[in-house]
């Protein structure tokens, strides 16, 4: 699992939680199953470690993901939605252009990305399979 964003060709995830726990173990999932060529973020929890989102943790490592090759935004749910939209607010157009928020399922949607992602996919096809996810059946 990386866990930088790199510039090594491939569209880059970042994965935001409440949880660094949730974020981690995500993060691994996905990674087995993208392989080591996708770069996988995980943000998870506040600044001091308790539950919550760091938001300037987040502005920071979507600063890194538009200067590489474009990023796909998944998360969870509330104060994580609400940093990584006041993160975009920081953002200048031209790293707008290479960060995709994806409105996705989080684990489900994770997984999609990693897979496409691994293919050389770009972030808006990256963001698309992520996007599917939500309506594949379990059943």
């Amino acid at each position: 699992m990386s866990t930088s964003v790199g510039e090594n060709g491939f569209v880059s995830l970042v994965l935001v939680s409440h949880s660094a726990a949730i974020a981690e173990g995500l993060a691994e999932l996905v990674s087995q199953v993208a392989g080591p060529g996708v770069p996988i973020v995980a943000i998870g929890g506040a600044a001091d470690g308790s539950l919550g989102t760091d938001g300037g943790r987040v502005l920071d490592v979507l600063r890194k993901a538009a200067a590489g090759s474009g990023a796909v935004v998944l998360m969870d749910l509330g104060s994580s939605v609400l940093a990584v939209r006041a993160a975009q607010e920081e953002l200048t157009p031209k790293e707008l252009e290479c960060v995709v928020v994806a409105d996705a399922p989080l684990v489900e949607g994770a997984v999609a990305a990693g897979v496409t992602a691994s293919g050389g996919a770009t972030p808006e096809e990256v963001a698309a399979a992520a996007r599917e996810a939500r309506s594949a059946p379990k059943f």
